[in-house]
């Protein structure tokens, strides 16, 4: 493995930690609202879940991203899509459901859509790397 795999890699286990502890948020908001409307606990659940789904799989790309046979470049962008895409998106969710009574989402979802292109990019380009060796 490479030393930019593994450091990343270390880099991401270290960040599910902060998403267990961001569970404790949910149980709260599961036990007690706090003045949460639907909408917002539904757009922490998914930034919860996103932020740890796409951590789990930004890990998994650093296995392969060494084996494409990238060029330089195109290996830092197949190494880090995903983990662009664990930020962005789940902060997208938390930030577009930010203010007290909010019912739709506010321009931060924005970054919802921008971490969904950085994954694709990503992984598109891990993919074709994957086909091309």
């Amino acid at each position: 493995m490479s030393d930019e795999s593994r450091i990343l890699a270390g880099i991401l286990f270290l960040s599910l930690v902060t998403v267990e502890t961001g569970g404790l948020y949910l149980v709260k908001l599961w036990k007690d609202a706090a003045g949460a409307t639907p909408f917002q606990i539904g757009f922490a659940r998914a930034g919860h879940a996103h932020a740890g789904v796409l951590l789990v799989l930004g890990l998994l790309c650093q296995l392969y991203v060494d084996q494409a046979g990238l060029a330089d470049g195109w290996a830092w962008v197949a190494r880090s899509g995903v983990p662009v895409a664990a930020i962005l998106m789940p902060a997208g969710f938390f930030a577009a459901s930010m203010g007290r009574g909010r019912t739709q989402p506010n321009g931060f979802i924005a970054m919802v859509f921008a971490g969904g292109a950085a994954m694709a990019v990503g992984l598109a380009t891990l993919g074709v790397g994957l086909l091309t060796v």
